[in-house]
Formats: structure tokens, sequence, C-alpha cells
């Protein structure tokens, strides 16, 4: 795993790197999560690893996938994905594009595990809250985990704040063993 984000790196920076200077962060974001779902099928997998069928073949494929207003810069990276035999890194390569178009936008999605509904009220004051904090822009997204109890867990890149009523439940027991 950590090889393939080493090797995806250098592919995911140079193609953030032409999307800004085009001003197209957004048109690459979707064409590489795209692809990356894409890639991701078995049968996808299957084609692009097979060493019988061409890297002509492979890259007629992908070019089908791309939409039609794909443009050339974006068609040529794909090109040279597959003509490096690196197209099952496209995942990782989306995943690091969209870790440096969040750094340049000054975004950090936030996912909140609740037990019940959030109010727009609490969304508000949770965005509010971690916008303060962390001086981004938060893209909030939630999610109903029955499992929690009560409270909630939020995630924001790689920091984790659990309120839950399980996460305390279990310090108390702790505390008293």
């Amino acid at each position: 795993m950590s090889e393939a984000i080493t090797t995806a790196r250098p592919y995911a920076q140079a193609a953030f790197d032409e999307a800004q200077q085009l001003k197209a962060l957004q048109a690459w974001s979707e064409m590489l999560l795209s692809l990356a779902e894409a890639i991701n099928h078995p049968e996808m997998i299957a084609v692009v690893t097979n060493p019988r069928v061409a890297k002509k073949q492979v890259e007629g494929l992908m070019e089908a996938l791309l939409e039609k207003s794909a443009s050339k810069q974006q068609q040529n990276f794909v090109r040279i994905l597959a003509d490096n035999q690196r197209l099952l890194l496209l995942p990782e390569i989306a995943a690091l594009f969209e870790a440096l178009k969040a750094e340049a936008e000054k975004t950090i999605n936030v996912v909140v595990d609740s037990a019940f509904e959030l109010s727009a009220a609490q969304k508000d004051k949770i965005v509010s809250s971690l916008k303060k904090s962390m001086g981004r822009e938060i893209k909030l997204s939630c999610n109903i985990n029955k499992e929690l109890l009560g409270g909630v867990v939020i995630r924001a890149g790689d920091k984790v704040i659990d309120g839950s009523a399980r996460t305390r439940l279990g310090e108390m027991a702790n505390a008293l063993a």
C-alpha cells in the first residue's frame, strides 16, 4: 500500500500542477475519481493486467472511459499511465490529487457519525466550531450509526474526535476497574 502511494505521488503531483495551471481542478478531480472507480472493477483489472492485451488496446479502453469533454492534457495523462503500466494506481493518484486540491482550496472533508439525525443547527455548530479551530472551509457529510448509542464521532483528515456515548461508557468502565 505505501509502495503504491509512493509510486502514485509524482503522477498525482503532475496532474495537480497541470490542473492548477489550466485552472481546471474540478474537471481533473472528476476525471480522476471516475477513472479510479472504473479501474477498481474486477473486469477492468483483468484487462489491464492481462499481458496478452496490447498497450494500445488498454489505452483505447481508457480513452473510451474518458468523457468527450476530456482535454488533450487529460488524455495524455491517461496515455502516460497506460504506457507506464500505472493504471492500477488510479485510486491512489485520485486520493492524493484530492488531498492536494483540498490543501490548495483550504477545505477539508469532515464526516460525522451520529446515533440520530443531526438538526441543521447542530450541523451549523459543528461546521462553525471546526472552521474556527482548523482555519479551513468545512465540507460536512453526516452518517447515522445506531451502534454509537448517542453522541457523535467526527473525522476530519487524520483527526478523530470521539464524543460517542459508547466510548464514554468504556472510559467509565476502565476507570472503575
